[in-house]
């Protein structure tokens, strides 16, 4: 299945650009990481970062679907 993934933060500067297209073997968010971390390994440095669905944090084990939105929200600072 191929999703659209978007990118914000420093996980915009490693895609090089604000999304990437990925074809997903599988359909979980663990599954994407898995994609996303072998294509884009700068990713793996990240201390941690979230993956979000239509909106919602979504943990490694839920689904994704075609049509669902997803973004990479990495990790963030402030003070």
């Amino acid at each position: 299945m191929k999703i659209n993934v978007l990118a914000f933060g420093i996980a915009k500067d490693i895609f090089g650009a604000p999304s990437v297209s990925v074809n997903l073997n599988g359909s979980t968010t663990a599954d994407l990481k898995r994609s996303l971390e072998a294509n884009y390994p700068k990713l793996r440095q990240l201390v941690s970062y979230m993956v979000a669905v239509n909106n919602e944090y979504a943990d490694d084990e839920f689904l994704i679907g075609e049509k669902d939105e997803v973004a990479i929200i990495p990790p963030v600072s402030g003070g």
